[in-house]
């Protein structure tokens, strides 16, 4: 189960580190696409399309980091007050019950669209934008793909202190 959960771990930690380098890149981009505007008045709707393919990117493949580091969005008042085996069952619960079915209707809901996509190899709407509008969408299947993974992980490292912590008060419990 700990080489799963390092595996998982590692994947996650990889992806998001290595896809946070995406950030600097938006802001050369960024920066880019302003001065080739204002300076010598040429506008790249290809350029400005790829912002939006790095972000989407960014948010992609940093999602599954961001869960393993614990920074998503808690409502931290009642979590941080609990005891580890109160945050563990906590954190079991929201990933199976919450996450699963968040993930598993993110793929269900997608998967006909993302599909035409590939079927039609979608592409930019402008004559001059990225041909690749269907690699995009493939966004959508991989979030939720991602997301599950690292919350194998995390429903797992639950699993694991919940398990012992019993084994604990068991041992307490055979020697009194």
């Amino acid at each position: 189960m700990n080489k799963l959960i390092t595996l998982i771990d590692q994947t996650s930690d990889r992806l998001g580190r290595g896809v946070s380098w995406l950030t600097l890149f938006m802001v050369l981009v960024m920066g880019l696409i302003v001065i080739l505007r204002y300076a010598f008045q040429i506008g790249s709707i290809a350029l400005q399309e790829s912002m939006l393919y790095m972000n989407a990117m960014l948010f992609t493949f940093g999602a599954a980091f961001t869960l393993k580091e614990q920074r998503h969005v808690r409502v931290d008042v009642v979590y941080s007050r609990l005891p580890p085996r109160g945050r563990a069952l906590t954190d079991l619960l929201g990933t199976t019950v919450f996450l699963s079915l968040s993930t598993g209707f993110i793929v269900w809901s997608s998967w006909d669209y993302v599909a035409l996509a590939w079927r039609i190899q979608e592409g930019s709407a402008e004559s001059s934008g990225l041909p690749f509008v269907y690699f995009l969408k493939t966004a959508l299947l991989i979030l939720p793909a991602l997301l599950f993974m690292q919350g194998v992980a995390e429903a797992m490292k639950a699993y694991s202190v919940l398990r012992d912590s019993a084994e604990t008060q068991s041992k307490l419990t055979d020697h009194d």
